[in-house]
C-alpha cells in the first residue's frame, strides 16, 4: 500500500498543474487552440485514473478553460466525484466546477441530492458553506424541493457563518420551490433579530428582494423593520429597509406619518452618502406626499432640499447626479423650494459632464418665473455658444423654447425679447431643431399683434442673410426658419420698411437651392409681397415703379417653374401667368392692383381647437335630423336609385345573394365539412371550435373562429364589422367565465363533492384550443415565466399540514388493520369523543388563527396615531370594533354584532369549531378557554394592550357601543371643529392636537388660520420667526361639503392639572358671486388629564413589582347607579382614558397607563351590583385625584 502511494506521488510530479496550463497558453500564441486540445486529450487520461488528487487536478484545470469559452460537460460524472472528496481543497474544486458549468439541463445534477445533503450535515463548517456556495449556482427545482427542510435546519445552525450562507440561498429555493416560502417563512423571520449583524443582514436582503415585487405580503413585517431601521447601524441595511418602506408606504397611508421622524433623523445624523440619498429620495418619492397634514411638512422639504444641495456640490459626478435627479422630483410638487437653489443649478451647466449638465436643463425648466426667465435664457444662450458637440447643444436650443413657451408664454413679458432670442438662434449651425424655431416665430406672430412689426423687420433681415441659404443641405436644419420669415413678410407685408429689398431676396436664383415646401411659402408670399407694393405705388401714382416690378416679377418667376417640386412648379406656373396677364394690362394703364390685392384680402387668426363648439345652432337647424330619408326596409330593387358607374351596379348586385331557408343552409354546411373533410391540404381544427360554434346561426361564425386577427379584418362590400366585434365581446366574456370557474374549482376542498349540471361540461381537450385562441386580457400581460409570480403568497394564512417541507425519513411497515379497528375512529366521530391526537389538532388550528388575528392587531396598535384601548382584546370576547372604532368610527362599528353571531353558532354546534371555514378565517376570532387551561393559566401577560381570556360566561353580554374618541371643539354655519389631543413617549413635553375641520356650509373657505392664547404651562408651536400673536396657517382650503384635517403642536411644562385655553379661527368665506367675507370662531381647547397618557402593555409581573416599590400615592373613587356589563365598562374607561388591561378575575380587572412625563398610574377597578369603585396610584398625587374624576365624569355616564 506505501509502494502505491509513492508511486502515485512520483507520477503526479510529471502532471501538469493549473500553472502549468496558464503558463503553456501563454507561450502557445500562435496555435493556441491545438495546444488546448492536447491538454484537454492529457486531462481526460488524468480523469480514468483512480487518485483523486489526480481527478481534482484535471477539473481544476477544466474549470479555467471553461472560463475561456470550451464546453466541459462531458466530464460532469467526474465532477461529482471530485465533490464527493473526503479532503476539503479537493471537495472545494468540485463544487467551484460544478457552480461554473452545472445548469438545469445537466443530466447527472440529480445524483447530487445526497452528496450535498451529506455535506450540509458535515461536523466541518467548512464542508457546509461550500455546498451551500455552491449549490446556490445550480439549484434546480427538484433540488430545492428536496433539501428545503435540510437549508431550514440550517437557519439555525450555531455558526453565524453556516447561518448567513443558510438564510442566502434560501432566496434561490424559494425561486426554484415557491411551495417552501409559507413553511419557512417563521424562521426567516427570526432571523432578523439574530444577534450576529451577518446574519441579520443576510435576513434583511433576502426579505427586502422578496417584497420588493410583492410587498403587500410583507406589510405585516413594518413595526419590525421599523424596529430594525432605528437601532441599525449598518448602512447597507437601512438602505434595504428604507427602500422596501418606500414600496410599502403606498400600500398602508398610515404609514408615512410614522417613517417621517426618523427618516428626517437620519438624513441629519448620517454621514453616508449612499444612505442620505436613499431616505432623501423615500421622503420625497412617498411619505411627503402622503403627510400633507403635517406640521413639519415644510421642515422635511427644506431639510431634503438642503441635503440634495451637499450631494450637488460634491466633487463626486455620481453623487452630483443623483442629487439633481432626486432635485427634480421635488420641484413637482414644490418648486418654490427648489428655485432658492437655481445659482447652483446655473453652475452645474458648467459642468464637464454631459449628463449632469442634461439634468440640470430638466431642473431649470420647472424653476423659471417672471422675474428669472431672462436671467436664465441668458446664461443658457452663453452655454449655447460655448457648446460642444451637437447634440447638447440642439438639447439646449429645445430647453430654450420649452422654457419660453410653457404654459401660453405665461412667463414672457417682452415679446421683442423673445423674438430677438429666436433670431439668435437661427445663426447655430448644423443643428436639427430649426422647425422649432420656425414654428416659435410664426405663433408669436400671428397670436401677438403688437409684435408684428418687430417681428416683420427681424424676418426681413433674415431673408437678406446668406447663411441661412446655403445652409440647406439638411432636411429640418436652420433654413426652415426661412419657411417662417417668408411668410410673415409676405402676410404682414404692410410693417415692412423696404419691401423691394425684401422681394429681391426672395427672388434670387440661391432660393432655388433650398427644400421644396420652402420654396412653395417663398413663391406665394411673393405674390403677397407683390400685390402690396403694387397697391402703394398705384397709390403714389408711380406707374412705371409698377411695371419695372411686374418685369422683375416675369423675370424672376421661371426659375421656379423648373424646380423639381410639383407644388412648387404648380405655383409658380400660375402666378407666372397672372402676373404676365397684369405686365399686359399695365401696358394699357389700367389699374390692377385693387384686384390683386383682394386675392390675400382679410386677416388669418388662430383659431382654437374648440372654438367649433362655441358656435351657436342657427333657429331652425337640427343636425340629429337625416338630411335625406333614409331607405325604408320594405323597398325592393327596382326602387333603388341607379349606380352612376356601371362597376358600382355590378358590384352592389354581388352584395345581396338570395335568401336560403333552414334546409338550403344545412345541406350546403354538410356539402362544406365534407368537402373539407376529402380535402388532404386543407389543415382541420382542434374540435372545440366546432362544438362551441356549431349551433351558432349562419356562415359567417365560423372564419372568426378560425382566424384570431390582432387587425381588425375589413372586407369590401360589407357595410359594417360589427359583427366581428360582438363576436370578440362574446369570447372575451367566455373566457372570463372560464376563469371565474376555475378559480373557483382551486378554492373548493379536494373532498367536496362537485355540483353536476345538465349543462354539457367542456373537457381538458374543449378547454385547450380555447386558450390558444383566447384574447389578451391584463393577467396575460405579466411574464408567465416570471419567478417572482409564484412567490405572490399570503404569509399571514395558517400554515396547513399539507404545505409542510418534505422530510427524508425511512418507511414504517405499518401492520393491516382489521375491519373492527377501522370502525372505531367513526364510532367516536358520533360520540363526539375525539381522541388526543385530534384534540391536538385542533389546538394547533386555533393558536394559528390567533396568531394570525394578533399579527393584524399589532400592526394596527403600531400604526394608529391614536393609541387603541386595550380593553376589548383583552375580554373573553375580543371585541374587533375597539380598535377599528380608533381609525373608521364610523366604518366598522358592526363588526363585533356579527363576530358574536358566529361564536354563538360555534357554541351551539361543537362540529363547525372542528371544521375552521375560510370565511372565518378572515375575522377575528373569540378567544376560548377550556377548564384545564382556566387551571393551569391564572395570569397572562399582555403584549400590546392586549390581556388574558376570561371566564365562559362573558359569550352573552352585548355587543360594544362605537366609540371616537374626537370631541367637538366649535361649529357655526359655515365650519364644524372636532378634535383629538394625542401624546408621544418620545417627546415628553409635547402634545399634538388633531383638529377635523368640516366645511358645512356652500360657500368656499380659504385662508384658514388658526391662533390659540398661550398660557405659562401651555404654548402653540409656531413657525420660526413668528411672534405669540401670530397665528398658525391651516394648510389647505375647504370646498362645500368636504373636511380635512389638521394638527398642531403644543409644548407643555405640566401635566398634573386640566386647562382649557381659548382660540380663534379665522378664515375668508368666499362666494360665487357675493364676494368674500372675512369670518372667525371662537373656540375653547380643553387640555384633560387623559389626554396626557399613552396607552402602555404591562406584565402582570412588572405590576406587581410597582405596586410593591412604595413610591406611588394612593386614591379611590366609587360611582353608584351603573347597569352597563363589566366588559363594556372595561372598554369604555380603557378607550377614552387611555389605559391597557393587566389582568382580569370575573369582575375585577388591574390596569396601567403611562404619561408622556413618565408616571405610572395603575387602576384597580372592581364592580358591585349597581356600583363600581375604582382604586388608584400614581407618582403624582394631583395627577391621580384629577384623572379619577375624569374617569367619574365618563362612569357617570354609563
Amino acid at each position: 500500500m506505501a509502494l502505491k502511494m509513492v508511486k502515485g506521488s512520483i507520477d503526479r510530479m510529471f502532471d501538469k498543474n493549473l500553472q502549468d496550463l496558464v503558463r503553456g497558453i501563454r507561450n502557445h500564441k500562435e496555435d493556441e487552440a491545438k495546444y488546448i486540445s492536447q491538454c484537454i486529450d492529457e486531462i481526460k487520461q488524468e480523469l480514468k485514473q483512480d487518485n483523486i488528487a489526480v481527478k481534482a487536478n484535471a477539473v481544476c484545470k477544466l474549470t479555467y478553460l471553461q472560463m475561456l469559452g470550451y464546453d466541459i460537460s462531458w466530464a460532469a460524472f467526474n465532477i461529482i466525484e471530485v465533490m464527493s472528496a473526503s479532503k476539503f481543497t479537493f471537495k472545494r474544486i468540485g463544487y467551484l466546477a460544478a457552480s461554473q458549468c452545472f445548469h438545469e439541463g445537466t443530466d447527472v445534477i440529480m445524483l447530487t441530492t445526497n452528496q450535498i445533503r451529506k455535506d450540509l450535515s458535515s461536523p466541518s463548517q467548512y464542508d457546509t458553506g461550500v455546498a451551500l456556495t455552491g449549490l446556490s449556482c445550480f439549484v434546480t427545482p427538484d433540488l430545492a424541493r428536496d433539501l428545503a427542510n435540510d437549508i431550514m435546519t440550517l437557519m439555525s445552525h450555531t455558526k453565524p457563518y453556516i447561518r448567513k450562507k443558510a438564510v442566502l440561498i434560501m432566496y434561490k429555493v424559494f425561486l426554484k420551490y415557491p411551495e417552501s416560502l409559507r413553511p419557512a417563512f417563521p424562521r426567516l423571520k427570526e432571523k432578523l433579530e439574530d444577534p450576529d449583524p451577518g446574519v441579520q443582514s443576510a435576513a434583511v436582503n433576502v426579505i427586502c428582494e422578496l417584497a420588493r415585487r410583492n410587498p403587500k405580503n410583507y406589510l405585516s413585517l413594518a413595526p419590525l423593520f421599523f424596529k430594525l431601521m432605528t437601532s441599525s447601524t449598518n448602512n447597507w441595511v437601512l438602505i434595504k429597509i428604507i427602500k422596501l418602506f418606500g414600496a410599502l408606504t403606498p400600500l398602508e397611508p398610515r404609514l408615512g406619518k410614522k417613517l417621517i421622524e426618523p427618516l428626517t433623523n437620519l438624513i441629519h445624523s448620517t454621514s453616508a452618502m449612499s444612505l442620505l440619498y436613499e431616505c432623501v429620495n423615500t421622503v420625497i418619492a412617498v411619505l411627503i406626499s402622503l403627510s400633507s397634514g403635517m406640521p413639519n411638512h415644510s421642515a422635511s422639504i427644506q431639510l431634503c432640499v438642503q441635503k440634495l444641495r451637499i450631494l450637488i456640490e460634491d466633487s463626486d459626478q455620481n453623487l452630483k447626479y443623483l442629487g439633481l435627479l432626486a432635485m427634480s422630483k421635488i420641484l413637482r410638487t414644490h418648486p418654490k423650494s427648489v428655485q432658492a437653489h437655481k445659482d447652483l443649478v446655473l453652475q452645474c451647466l458648467d459642468d464637464k459632464d454631459e449628463s449632469i449638465r442634461l439634468r440640470a436643463l430638466d431642473l431649470l425648466y420647472g424653476m423659471v418665473s417672471k422675474k428669472n426667465l431672462m436671467e436664465i435664457v441668458k446664461k443658457l444662450m452663453t452655454h449655447v455658444d460655448k457648446a460642444e458637440g451637437t447634440t447638447y447643444r440642439d438639447e439646449l436650443l429645445t430647453k430654450i423654447i420649452d422654457i419660453c413657451s410653457q404654459c401660453n408664454y405665461q412667463h414672457i413679458t417682452n415679446f421683442e425679447w423673445y423674438i430677438s432670442i429666436l433670431v439668435e438662434l437661427t445663426r447655430l449651425e448644423g443643428t436639427r431643431h430649426g422647425h422649432l424655431i420656425a414654428a416659435q416665430m410664426l405663433d408669436v406672430a400671428i397670436r401677438v399683434k403688437a409684435i408684428r412689426g418687430f417681428a416683420v423687420s427681424q424676418m426681413s433681415t433674415l431673408l437678406d442673410s446668406t447663411h441661412l441659404v446655403a445652409s440647406s443641405t439638411q432636411r429640418s436644419g436652420i433654413c426652415e426658419v426661412l419657411y417662417a420669415a417668408a411668410w410673415i413678410c409676405g402676410e404682414f407685408s404692410e410693417h415692412l420698411q423696404e419691401p423691394q429689398q425684401t422681394l429681391e431676396a426672395m427672388l434670387r436664383p440661391k432660393v432655388t437651392t433650398l427644400p421644396g415646401h420652402i420654396q412653395a411659402v417663398y413663391v406665394q408670399n411673393v405674390v403677397k409681397l407683390y400685390a402690396s407694393m403694387l397697391l402703394q405705388m398705384e397709390q403714389d401714382s408711380d406707374a412705371e415703379a409698377a411695371q419695372e416690378l411686374t418685369q422683375l416679377m416675369v423675370e424672376r418667376l421661371p426659375q421656379f417653374v423648373q424646380s423639381a417640386d410639383l407644388e412648387v412648379q404648380e405655383r409658380a406656373s400660375c402666378i407666372l401667368q397672372l402676373v404676365k396677364h397684369i405686365q399686359k394690362l399695365q401696358a394699357k394703364d389700367m389699374p390692377v392692383a385693387e384686384e390683386v390685392s383682394a386675392l390675400f384680402a382679410g386677416e388669418l387668426n388662430p383659431v382654437a381647437p374648440k372654438a367649433q363648439k362655441k358656435v351657436p345652432v342657427p333657429e331652425g337647424l337640427d343636425l340629429d335630423a337625416w338630411i335625406n330619408e333614409p331607405p325604408s326596409d320594405s323597398e325592393s330593387e327596382d326602387e333603388m336609385p341607379k349606380a352612376i358607374f356601371h362597376d358600382e351596379e355590378q358590384r352592389h348586385a354581388k352584395q345581396r345573394p338570395p335568401e336560403a331557408d333552414e334546409e338550403e343552409l344545412a345541406r350546403r354546411r354538410e356539402a362544406r365539412k365534407q368537402e373539407q373533410a376529402n380535402n388532404p391540404f386543407y389543415i382541420k381544427s382542434s374540435p372545440s371550435p366546432q362544438k362551441r360554434y356549431q349551433d351558432a346561426p349562419g356562415v359567417e361564425h365560423i372564419p372568426v373562429v378560425q382566424i384570431d386577427l390582432s387587425v381588425p379584418l375589413k372586407v369590401p362590400g360589407l357595410p359594417t364589422s360589427e359583427q366581428y366585434v360582438k363576436l370578440e365581446e362574446e369570447r372575451r366574456h367566455r373566457q372570463r367565465l372560464e376563469k371565474e370557474r376555475r378559480r373557483k374549482r382551486r378554492k373548493e376542498k379536494k373532498g367536496k363533492p362537485r355540483r353536476h349540471s345538465s349543462l354539457h361540461t367542456e373537457s381538458d381537450e374543449d378547454i385547450a384550443p380555447a386558450q390558444q385562441n383566447a384574447l389578451p386580457s391584463d393577467e396575460d400581460d405579466k411574464d408567465p415565466n416570471d419567478p417572482y409570480r409564484a412567490l405572490d403568497i399570503d404569509l399571514d394564512k395558517p400554515l396547513a399540514d399539507s404545505e409542510k417541507l418534505p422530510i427524508q425519513k425511512h418507511r414504517n411497515a405499518e401492520p393491516s388493520k382489521s375491519p373492527e379497528k377501522e370502525d372505531v375512529p367513526v364510532l367516536e366521530k358520533k360520540s363526539k369523543k375525539p381522541r388526543k391526537k385530534e384534540k391536538k389538532h385542533r389546538e394547533k388550528d386555533r393558536e394559528r388563527k390567533k396568531e394570525k388575528e394578533r399579527k393584524s392587531e399589532d400592526l394596527d396598535f403600531w400604526l394608529s396615531t391614536t393609541p387603541p384601548p386595550a380593553a376589548a382584546p383583552s375580554l373573553s370576547t375580543e371585541e374587533p370594533g375597539v380598535n377599528a372604532v380608533v381609525n373608521a368610527p364610523e366604518e366598522e362599528h358592526e363588526e363585533p354584532k356579527r363576530q358574536e353571531q358566529d361564536d354563538e353558532e360555534e357554541e351551539q354546534d361543537p362540529e363547525k369549531v372542528r371544521k375552521p371555514s375560510k370565511h372565518k378565517k378572515k375575522k377575528h376570532k373569540k378567544k376560548e378557554e377550556r377548564p384545564k387551561e382556566k387551571k393551569s393559566k391564572k395570569k397572562l401577560p399582555v403584549c400590546d394592550g392586549a390581556a388574558g381570556p376570561v371566564e365562559n360566561g362573558a359569550l352573552d353580554e352585548e355587543p360594544l357601543p362605537p366609540m371616537s374618541s374626537y370631541c367637538l371643539l366649535a361649529e357655526n354655519s359655515y365650519v364644524k371643529m372636532t378634535y383629538d389631543v394625542q401624546g408621544s413617549l418620545q417627546k415628553h413635553s409635547q402634545v399634538t392636537v388633531s383638529i377635523v375641520l368640516e366645511n358645512q356650509g356652500s360657500s368656499f373657505l380659504k385662508s384658514m388660520e388658526l391662533n390659540v392664547l398661550d398660557s405659562l404651562n401651555t404654548k402653540l408651536a409656531r413657525p420660526e420667526g413668528s411672534s405669540v400673536h401670530d397665528g398658525v396657517p391651516v394648510p389647505f382650503q375647504l370646498p362645500p361639503g368636504i373636511s380635512n384635517e389638521a394638527q398642531f403642536v403644543f409644548t407643555i411644562q405640566s401635566i398634573v392639572m386640566a386647562q382649557k385655553l381659548k382660540g380663534t379661527l379665522s378664515f375668508i368665506s368666499k362666494q360665487n358671486e357675493e364676494g368674500s367675507t372675512h369670518e372667525k370662531l371662537d373656540f375653547k381647547l380643553h387640555f384633560s388629564c387623559t389626554s396626557y397618557l399613552i396607552t402602555t402593555p404591562c406584565y402582570s409581573d412588572a405590576f406587581a413589582k410597582l405596586l410593591e416599590s412604595g413610591d406611588l400615592s394612593m386614591s379611590s373613587i366609587k360611582v353608584d347607579g351603573i347597569s352597563m356589563s363589566f366588559q363594556n365598562l372595561l372598554a369604555k374607561i380603557c378607550f377614552h382614558h387611555h389605559f391597557s388591561v393587566v389582568e382580569r378575575v370575573d369582575s375585577c380587572a388591574s390596569l396601567y397607563s403611562r404619561s408622556i412625563q413618565g408616571h405610572h398610574i395603575c387602576l384597580l377597578v372592581k364592580k358591585g351590583e349597581k356600583s363600581v369603585s375604582v382604586d388608584g396610584k400614581c407618582n403624582d398625587s394631583t395627577l391621580l385625584s384629577n384623572l379619577l374624576e375624569e374617569v367619574k365624569a365618563t362612569l357617570a355616564k354609563c
